[in-house]
């Protein structure tokens, strides 16, 4: 008798919608890319109009299919009717964030509320929003931050920082039990140090890179795409049974 195989799931998002918060460069552009290889539209959305625009004519000029919207989604009636009009996403990408890295005696009351505003306040209200959305159609869906591994550890001169991750971790696991049950998925992408413009300040520092290396197993600095297969997968029925959960691409940072 002739054994049928269990096939593997699609991590094909052909005929998906994607809104990726962040793309104009970094983190955001290469998941948006990823997410347009993998069959998907993307949305992309950042304050930076010249860099959005030139992403979306990357992707169309490499196959793929992307429209642009200039956001700040700090601004949350913005963010509100741009979800509610462009909207339902089947998939949310969230890479806006910031760093203000100083010692915990030294943090200013501005650069809390600029990390907190962003890194959490933000993610919090972009991510209900595309959830409303996709409950009103009926739709389930896949909506994935980009955290830390600092949101698992601490780290010199991170307290603010860690702050705002640990708690999108919290965060993450509350929205997956209460839209579990809409078949919404909401889980956080963690990485370690990439080589973007934001870890520019710590890794252009000999002694700071030293540290960084020194924690990372694999004896290396992440690049964008190693990423890129990660939130392909978040995103796409490979991970169907994964939710309210940390996907850690950390070279074995968190391992200790």
């Amino acid at each position: 008798m002739a054994l049928d195989l269990p096939r593997s799931p699609s991590f094909r998002l052909d005929g998906k919608r994607a809104l990726v918060a962040g793309a104009s460069s970094g983190i955001g552009l290469a998941c948006a890319a990823a997410l347009a290889e993998a069959g998907a539209e993307v949305v992309l959305v950042a304050r930076r109009e010249e860099e959005l625009l030139a992403v979306a004519e990357a992707i169309r000029a490499a196959g793929g299919r992307a429209s642009t919207h200039v956001l700040d989604i700090t601004d949350l009636d913005a963010t509100a009717a741009t979800v509610g009009r462009e909207g339902p996403f089947d998939v949310l990408l969230n890479a806006a964030g910031l760093a203000r890295h100083s010692p915990a005696l030294e943090a200013r009351p501005e650069d809390y509320d600029a990390a907190m505003g962003l890194n959490l306040r933000a993610a919090f209200f972009l991510t209900r929003e595309v959830a409303k959305g996709l409950i009103a159609a009926g739709q389930p869906g896949s909506l994935v931050n980009v955290s830390s591994q600092m949101g698992h550890v601490g780290g010199p001169d991170r307290s603010v920082y860690c702050a705002s991750k640990h708690a999108l971790e919290g965060m993450t696991k509350a929205m997956a039990i209460e839209w579990g049950p809409h078949g919404i998925r909401v889980n956080t992408l963690c990485p370690t140090f990439i080589r973007t413009p934001l870890a520019a300040r710590t890794l252009d520092d000999p002694e700071r890179r030293a540290w960084v290396l020194s924690k990372i197993k694999l004896g290396r600095v992440g690049e964008v795409e190693d990423l890129m297969g990660p939130v392909v997968f978040l995103a796409s029925d490979a991970s169907a049974l994964v939710t309210g959960t940390a996907l850690l691409v950390d070279g074995g940072w968190t391992a200790d």
